[in-house]
């Protein structure tokens, strides 16, 4: 996952001194906000003159066209337009070489990125207050990431707003393409351990049932309902590689993964078009409470003698309410 530090967010007024610092830190990009203000580009220009490192522009303006021909002039890389003070719209030149995205904050729905979707390769989620600094990451955001995903699942998702180490894993985790790290970054006493902890994992904040794929997002069948056939569609429908067994309290009874399905086959496969649910079913899985910290489901998971992709999540009566998913972990970093 790329880290894009705000640069306007420290307390070092030295503009030289603080891009030499993140390059050595190995900052993937600069982010820089451009609320109507044109002398941003006059710090563009300085930038370029010492450092390589790509600038990230989120430009907030009723006509931001008014700023293409700058933008096009000192190469900017990553371009962000902030959906909703747009009154002017006019699609970038051509001539603009980088990448383009839209920004929007939490109470816009994603629905808005649709008519900027043949130009647009990413979507910048604001998840506070634009312009509020220190305010907390908008939890409701979880829930957009993942609708976006499914609605646009060729687009980039960007993230900006409250930002620490342990959301920076979390959304890795989900499979987010670069974060906005402002006041977690810069305003430390040493940026190198604050990016170390952005890469990394650090203390508990938040919990799995803050994150996790919510209970209509979790692929399940009840086992009354069972039939050969309809555990592989829905297994196909979810596109996770396993399904939750329940009863009609929704309580976990198992799981069935291709992995199970496939053991199945092989050892049942004269009578494989008759496969019961007692010969699929894992009954014991390896779950999480939807209580538990992050720390303490990573835990869990390195306690572990073999890999995990997913991790059905039950509350404290063994209730099934969501799943969490791993295999972004790898997907997020290229």
């Amino acid at each position: 996952m790329k880290i894009s530090a705000s640069l306007y967010s420290s307390n070092n007024s030295n503009l030289h001194s603080l891009v030499r610092e993140l390059d050595a830190y190995q900052s993937d990009w600069f982010h820089i906000d451009c609320n109507d203000d044109v002398s941003v580009f006059e710090d563009i220009k300085k930038i370029r003159e010492f450092s390589n490192t790509p600038i990230d522009l989120h430009i907030i303006s009723s006509d931001p066209s008014k700023y293409y021909d700058l933008i096009i002039e000192t190469g900017v890389e990553f371009v962000t337009i902030q959906y909703e003070p747009i009154k002017k719209w006019q699609p970038l030149p051509s001539s603009f070489k980088g990448e383009f995205g839209i920004a929007i904050t939490t109470g816009t729905d994603i629905s808005v990125f649709k008519q900027f979707s043949e130009t647009a390769s990413f979507v910048l989620f604001m998840a506070t207050t634009p312009g509020k600094s220190g305010e907390s990451f908008q939890d409701y955001n979880f829930r957009k990431i993942r609708s976006f995903k499914n609605l646009f699942p060729d687009k980039k998702i960007h993230v900006d707003g409250g930002i620490n180490a342990e959301l920076s894993f979390i959304l890795r985790n989900m499979g987010v393409y670069a974060i906005v790290v402002g006041s977690y970054l810069l305003k430390q006493e040493f940026i190198g351990s604050a990016m170390m902890k952005l890469r990394g994992e650090t203390e508990s904040e938040y919990h799995v049932c803050d994150f996790m794929l919510s209970r209509d997002e979790s692929p399940a069948i009840i086992n009354t309902e069972y039939s050969f056939k309809s555990l592989l569609q829905i297994i196909d429908n979810y596109k996770l590689g396993f399904t939750n067994i329940i009863d009609n309290n929704d309580n976990l009874l198992g799981i069935a993964s291709m992995a199970d399905i496939r053991k199945a086959l092989l050892k049942n496969w004269d009578n494989r078009h008759d496969l019961s649910l007692e010969n699929i079913i894992n009954p014991n899985p390896i779950t999480v409470l939807d209580s538990d910290t992050v720390k303490n489901m990573l835990k869990k998971i390195k306690s572990l003698s073999f890999p995990v992709l997913f991790l059905p999540v039950v509350d404290s009566n063994g209730k099934l309410v969501g799943t969490v998913k791993f295999n972004n972990l790898i997907k997020g970093e290229l």
